[in-house]
């Protein structure tokens, strides 16, 4: 049984997309890298899905993940915000899917609780517990970061589980829980 392995943590945005990557030793975790990328100077949203796509490869050819976890969107009021906020995170699990890497989804209120231990907290709050869980010297000036590295923080806490992700392990997997969304 493998012993070592490395989750990639994806908030995906189309203004911001954060994400961060922790390396699992046994049952302990340790922090490896979080950032950010700005997507708010593009104004062409297909240019920034294909940014966002390359970007993961990118992470993926460089870190290597065993697995990825991505923030599902949440459901808001304005549908055009929720359709790009998808597309962006259609990609970035696309690009894991091209390389056969497990893609798990969590909704944002999984991730807080399996940080703060309460589904309502605010992003600092999910930040500096970050901060302190994984000794971090200090905390990026945008918190997508930390909610990127909270998505594979929440995964580690959640491996062994499947409540409350939806786990897929290639695109056959994809299709197969998903016939309503392919044609």
């Amino acid at each position: 049984m493998k012993t070592e392995k490395i989750i990639l943590g994806i908030d995906p945005g189309t203004s911001i997309m954060g994400f961060g990557i922790i390396k699992v030793v046994g049952k302990k975790m340790e922090f490896v890298q979080m950032n950010e990328l700005l997507l708010k100077k593009y104004d062409d949203h297909y240019l920034k899905l294909k940014i966002i796509f390359e970007r993961t490869i990118e992470l993926i050819d460089t870190y290597n993940p065993d697995e990825i976890a991505l923030e599902a969107p949440f459901f808001g009021k304005n549908v055009q915000s929720m359709l790009k906020l998808g597309r962006a995170q259609g990609v970035a699990m696309a690009a894991g899917l091209s390389r056969q890497i497990p893609v798990t989804e969590y909704a944002p209120k999984k991730i807080k609780m399996a940080i703060t231990g309460k589904g309502t907290s605010s992003k600092e709050q999910v930040a500096l517990m970050l901060k302190s869980l994984l000794n971090l010297k200090e905390l990026p000036k945008n918190l997508d970061a930390t909610d990127g590295l909270a998505a594979a923080v929440c995964h580690f806490y959640n491996s062994g589980t499947k409540v409350g992700g939806k786990n897929y392990t290639g695109w056959a997997a994809f299709v197969k829980q998903n016939p309503g969304k392919v044609k």
